[in-house]
């Protein structure tokens, strides 16, 4: 009985673990693609997943993904809720310091470049929830590349 016991709980542990592993893949691919349709973007596919559309290539300089940016952006969901967002002013960081989302997308766009960035949870934040995005989501971005320092 106690060993009965002990296996119900195990059980009960390795599957409440297994949701905590969820592959997004499909869902996020769906949603994204979806997305896409609905708001008849001209988006690109990466290697990584990652979906892009460039508004405006920009002229500048071109950041590669260790460089130091200057980036205006609004971040949301696929169903348009804000979840952050700059002033128009922007923000500074390394392309090392930001979801793997950012430090390929924002290597697609020159200074003064502008388009949008459609990242995949596993670009993003995974399956954790952090702050106000739940885990598995889909982040969309618009952006600026002000500038690359």
């Amino acid at each position: 009985m106690k060993y009965a016991l002990i296996a119900v709980v195990f059980s009960l542990f390795i599957s409440c673990s297994k949701d905590k592993e969820e592959d997004f893949t499909a869902r996020n691919e769906k949603e994204i693609t979806d997305y896409i349709a609905k708001n008849n973007l001209n988006a690109q596919k990466s290697a990584s997943g990652l979906y892009y559309v460039v508004n405006e290539k920009g002229s500048g300089a071109q950041p590669t993904t260790t460089s130091d940016v200057r980036v205006a952006y609004k971040g949301y969901f696929t169903n348009g809720n804000v979840f952050d967002q700059s002033g128009a002013d922007g923000i500074t960081f390394n392309l090392q310091q930001v979801i793997q989302g950012w430090t390929e997308g924002i290597t697609c766009f020159k200074e003064g470049g502008n388009g949008i960035l459609l990242v995949p949870s596993n670009l993003g934040y995974g399956n954790s929830d952090r702050n106000r995005i739940p885990g598995g989501s889909v982040l969309i971005f618009e952006i600026k590349l002000i500038s690359v320092k």
